[in-house]
């Protein structure tokens, strides 16, 4: 059974001569993935959360190859997967990217798109690639006459689909989705949402999904992490996370989901700003924001730890 995982991962950024490194000095470095490490079996489905800024995107990025670890391994299947993977390796792991206007090519239409992948990867006979791309888009539930309509002309949620489509082409096993459906109607994520399930079932796919929308990761995520400031917080599976969860960010990123009910007095649960990734604290990342710290908190960074029903890292816990 292939599985993907990721041994002690970080993402660090040198700063140079931009002028926060000027300012900070030139060996500053931006922490934006630390020491993050996971398993995913093949068919399951992980989910990324946290708020802007605390890394989820550029772990994705680093697990798809788009950007190269700074520290830590990815592995798939017991081999590692270096900066420098071949091309077989890096078909394996395709990425869905957020915003489907962007990361299409306004010049070409998804037939050329689609066509040039088939070619360059040999994936199919040249007498064939018309057959494949139209058999792409039936996947992902598109008409093929939308094969030679130019990306401004297709809908935000056609747009997606083709991009499901062209990360489809190359027949990978693992799906990375960063926040994928973030731009979208609301009926339309829904649909998106739908789609990917579907093909996460009849294709064997792995998929991670990276989102700080909470409903959506509910909906699609057999297993949930949780990051703050770069670092793993807390995993466990979905309906753990939802119904007991452990660690206080955790507890806080649910009381902050939108309610209809709620009392516009009520106090909210997290307040301040993150901490910057260029001076990450000493203790507990969420420290300086956890309403229930103590003085270990602040001075002690807590391991993720192993307990009954989840992993979380907080020294509260050890009560």
């Amino acid at each position: 059974m292939s599985e993907l995982r990721a041994e002690r991962l970080s993402v660090r950024f040198r700063l140079g001569d931009s002028w926060l490194g000027r300012l900070r000095g030139r060996r500053a470095e931006l922490t934006a993935v630390d020491d993050v490490s996971f398993t995913v079996e093949r068919g399951c489905s992980l989910g990324i959360v946290g708020e802007s800024g605390c890394g989820k995107s550029t772990l994705a990025r680093a697990l798809v190859g788009l950007v190269a670890p700074s520290a830590g391994e990815v592995h798939y299947g017991g081999v590692r997967l270096g900066a420098r993977r071949s091309r077989r390796q890096r078909r394996l792991i395709q990425m869905v990217f957020q915003d489907p206007g962007s990361s299409l090519n306004p010049s070409l239409t998804p037939r050329r798109v689609l066509s040039e992948l088939l070619r360059v990867h040999k994936m199919v006979l040249d007498r064939d690639v018309d057959r494949r791309c139209e058999e792409l888009f039936d996947l992902v539930e598109l008409p093929a006459r939308f094969l030679d309509t130019r990306p401004r002309l297709l809908s935000g949620g056609q747009r997606q689909r083709v991009g499901i489509a062209r990360a489809l082409a190359l027949e990978p096993e693992v799906l990375v989705a960063d926040e994928s459906v973030a731009a979208l109607d609301v009926s339309v994520q829904a649909s998106v949402l739908n789609l990917l399930t579907d093909l996460r079932r009849r294709l064997g796919l792995t998929l991670l999904f990276v989102s700080h929308d909470l409903a959506v990761i509910r909906h699609i995520s057999d297993e949930v992490i949780v990051m703050y400031l770069g670092g793993v917080v807390e995993q466990s599976p979905a309906e753990q996370i939802f119904n007991a969860p452990q660690h206080p960010y955790t507890k806080a990123l649910l009381a902050s989901a939108p309610r209809l009910k709620r009392d516009i007095t009520e106090e909210p649960p997290i307040v301040g700003e993150p901490s910057s990734a260029l001076d990450v604290p000493e203790g507990c990342r969420f420290a300086p924001r956890c309403p229930v710290s103590m003085d270990r908190c602040h001075t002690q960074r807590p391991p993720l730890t192993v307990y009954p029903d989840s992993k979380a890292a907080c020294w509260l816990l050890e009560r």
